[in-house]
């Protein structure tokens, strides 16, 4: 089977509309919350804060029309699509290239649900004959997938993963799979959301998965700290340029990391919690280490999916029961704690931010911890940045279903 390189990476989220801004400011444990200001917000919805997407200009990657057709969600994953091709320096291979050994991948945990929810008002004011030709390609969750696609000719591969919060990590994996089996030799993979909505913030919320500490938006996502009150929603777009090492290395590409390893199962267990035991997420992660051809002292870094929940405590459980008592000499960090949960885009943001950790030596802070959880007894660098060498990294993230994935990240040495 080929080895899967990755040569591209490209980001939109609360820290920033770029790779490098969002790493900056990762780093720096600057938090991305905020109070909501894409819908009024009043004393009727218990949640009133998220990590929003700020300053960010569509037209600096699209022309008005495309932009105007898109929902807000495509709109994210086509701008972070470009950015990891530029990064990539793909164009000219894939313009040469048979399209049709060239695909894309696209995740979202609920697609353009802003779009559903202005037109379902337009029909109820407006009548049947109201509604925008435009909604259902708008809405429907494969359509991110598709607009890259068409923007730069990728006829090989082509689907949106829907798994929730496992979305944007079954895409990067199963993108991979795709080279590695030899159906495609180049993959753009990734995720995006945009589901800062009056619908599905009160839909989370009644849930009681979300914070509710409103009067202090940057530190409502803790996670692994002991007054964790649940989530923050957060949207945004992550994408990655995946190539297998022959194409890389024949057109003389820059190799940012590799796709070593990529585990999924499922809990069968319960709608929306994890089970007690977290025998799914302990699943997933031997699987991926498995795929990786790695042991579990080989791990320097577990990007945990640490939402700021209840379940913090049993991911950390099961990174125990894989890793021994290696877990206690590593960092298991939840960038949530800065970018908020990204849902269908988190999986390929945090895969991102492994790369980069691998890249630089370089691991995340935990932001916000306050009260230590004596069933979270790792080093989740809440005091600062790490500066470790990183040579594998892996990316845990799980949705509601009972959805769980991990991706290992190797380290590119030339």
């Amino acid at each position: 089977m080929k080895r899967v390189v990755i040569t591209g990476m490209g980001v939109v989220s609360p820290l920033g509309n770029d790779l490098d801004t969002t790493w900056a400011g990762l780093v720096a444990g600057r938090s991305g919350g905020g109070r909501i200001t894409r819908f009024p917000v009043n004393d009727q919805f218990s949640c009133r804060i998220a990590c929003e997407v700020k300053g960010f200009d569509p037209l600096a990657h699209m022309d008005r029309k495309e932009a105007r057709r898109y929902d807000t969600y495509t709109v994210y994953g086509v701008a972070a699509s470009a950015q990891a091709i530029e990064q990539s320096g793909v164009q000219d291979a894939l313009a040469k290239h048979d399209p049709i050994r060239a695909g894309v991948i696209m995740g979202s945990g609920i697609g353009g649900i802003a779009t559903m929810e202005a037109q379902h008002l337009r029909l109820h004011k407006s009548g049947p004959r109201k509604v925008s030709p435009f909604f259902i390609p708008s809405f429907i969750p494969d359509m991110c997938a598709g607009s890259v696609a068409m923007r730069w000719n990728l006829q090989g591969p082509n689907y949106a993963t829907v798994s929730a919060c496992a979305s944007g990590a079954h895409a990067v994996g199963n993108a991979a799979r795709c080279i590695r089996h030899g159906e495609a030799d180049v993959m753009v993979a990734g995720g995006s959301e945009a589901t800062l909505t009056p619908l599905a913030v009160a839909g989370f919320a009644s849930m009681k998965a979300l914070s509710t500490r409103n009067d202090d938006p940057q530190a409502a996502s803790r996670p692994f700290s002991a007054d964790r009150d649940g989530f923050v929603m957060g949207e945004g777009a992550g994408a990655l340029v995946l190539e297998s090492l022959e194409h890389a290395q024949a057109r003389g590409a820059s190799i940012l990391g590799e796709v070593a390893g990529y585990g999924c199962s499922a809990d069968a267990f319960h709608m929306t919690a994890p089970p007690p035991d977290g025998y799914g997420a302990a699943s997933c992660m031997r699987l991926g280490l498995a795929d990786a051809k790695s042991r579990p002292q080989d791990v320097d870094y577990v990007n945990a999916h640490g939402t700021s929940t209840m379940a913090d405590s049993i991911e950390t459980a099961a990174i125990k029961r894989v890793l021994g008592e290696h877990a206690y000499r590593i960092v298991v960090g939840s960038t949530k704690s800065m970018t908020g949960h990204l849902l269908g885009a988190a999986g390929a943001v945090e895969t991102i931010i492994c790369v980069q950790a691998c890249r630089h030596g370089l691991i995340p802070p935990t932001i916000n911890a306050t009260e230590p959880d004596p069933e979270c007894d790792l080093d989740y660098a809440f005091h600062g940045a790490v500066e470790r060498p990183v040579n594998l990294a892996l990316s845990n993230s799980f949705g509601f279903g009972g959805h769980n994935v991990t991706l290992a990240i190797r380290r590119w040495d030339g």
